[in-house]
């Protein structure tokens, strides 16, 4: 019997008898053919979720390359018409191998360096004003370009301390007090195509009432052609807690801006999560079921052979996330923490699950990997990093490869 996955799973997956396919491909014939760990993204799903931005926004959308920085893909979202924020050199260096040029490519940053500047004009990229050591290094470079000047407004909305970012005490952005002196120092420069505002307020965000008070602080500042609202819709990765639509996101994000800047605003929204999140699974195997006493009832440690090397938002953010075996998709079992293989008490990657009792050597596979996962991937211990696989229409290709032991000691010189 084939069944529709559960609403973490990507959109093109199913389940045959327990068993866990994802966009065709069979999950344990991926773990066999590629090992473990494993970033499995479904493709059919970035297309589909690129599709629906578009179909719902009347303007510009962005894909915040931080979310997934990968060349495939960046690819994917080149294909379906979308424009893309890069936020250092090497995020440039992907768009543009992606097939990203002009100012379809926007810079973003606190820190950018005059090297970052100086490659990001000869690409014709737009650039998102950050402060006025930027403007300064800008002034120097003297190359022409459009500029966007990011405001803080001031809100706090409701999300993890280290994802907020429109709060008064950001890192990011020009306060509404200098951004005037900002716009008037871009207006009389010679070189600056000045296009409007760019705010963001944070990531993972459930509540869309914080974006009216946000697009109402920077309405103050002058009439501009363009808006960025920036992005930070978020996703679900707990069967608990819904976001809201893709289409309630748009329409209640371009209603705000018609009615407070006024109606024809060249309008962006700059979704990453919310595109590439759900388009992936992580497979990792067990490599060995701990069962400790304790007073108040007896802990299951389920230790896998990733962990924070591959997914270090629970570590971070203190994400939470679901797992299952991959023959038994949605079966009920006992209480299990999963673990990483790694020398830290810190490294578990969900305090709480259910497992149908796991063994070693089975697979495990985490869903919403998608965003986030991928880009903070790291080495710790002397672990290589995981390839990505791409499945569509029953085939799988790998777009990334396995990380070598090799790998580790490349650079040494």
């Amino acid at each position: 019997m084939t069944t529709a996955v559960g609403t973490l799973y990507p959109e093109h997956s199913a389940i045959r008898d327990g068993r866990l396919s994802i966009g065709g491909c069979d999950a344990a014939e991926l773990a066999q053919r590629y090992g473990t760990p494993l970033y499995a993204v479904a493709e059919d799903d970035l297309r589909a979720r690129a599709r629906e931005f578009t179909a719902a926004m009347p303007g510009e959308v962005v894909f915040a390359s931080k979310a997934f920085p990968c060349t495939a893909v960046l690819r994917v979202f080149h294909e379906e018409g979308l424009s893309v924020d890069v936020a250092s050199g090497g995020e440039l260096a992907l768009a543009q191998r992606a097939g990203f040029d002009g100012p379809r490519i926007i810079l973003h940053g606190n820190a950018k360096s005059e090297a970052e500047l100086r490659a990001a004009t000869r690409a014709g990229a737009r650039i998102v004003v950050d402060n006025f050591d930027e403007l300064d290094k800008l002034e120097r470079i003297e190359a022409p370009c459009e500029v966007m000047i990011r405001v803080t407004p001031g809100v706090v909305a409701d999300t993890h301390a280290a994802i907020l970012t429109g709060h008064a005490g950001s890192k990011f952005g020009f306060s509404l007090a200098d951004a005037p002196r900002a716009i008037e120092r871009l207006r009389a420069s010679g070189w600056a195509d000045l296009r409007g505002l760019h705010m963001h307020i944070g990531s993972q965000l459930f509540d869309l009432a914080p974006w009216r008070a946000a697009v109402e602080a920077i309405a103050g500042l002058g009439d501009f052609e363009a808006y960025d609202l920036g992005g930070g819709l978020a996703v679900a990765y707990t069967p608990d807690r819904r976001p809201p639509s893709v289409a309630e996101y748009v329409e209640s994000m371009v209603a705000t801006a018609d009615e407070v800047l006024g109606p024809g605003r060249a309008l962006s929204i700059e979704p990453g999560r919310a595109l590439t999140a759900t388009a992936g699974v992580t497979l990792y195997t067990v490599e060995s079921v701990k069962d400790v006493p304790l007073k108040d009832g007896d802990i299951r440690f389920v230790a896998v052979d990733g962990g924070m090397s591959d997914n270090l938002r629970p570590m971070l953010y203190d994400a939470p996330y679901e797992a299952d075996l991959i023959d038994r998709v949605g079966k009920a079992g006992t209480p299990c923490t999963v673990v990483g293989k790694h020398c830290e008490s810190g490294d578990v990657l969900i305090r709480e699950t259910t497992l149908p009792d796991p063994k070693p050597g089975e697979v495990l596979v985490t869903p919403v990997t998608g965003a986030y996962v991928y880009a903070m991937a790291n080495n710790y211990n002397g672990v290589p990093r995981p390839p990505v696989v791409f499945c569509s229409g029953g085939r799988a290709r790998e777009v990334v490869r396995r990380e070598t032991f090799e790998d580790l000691y490349g650079r040494d010189v």
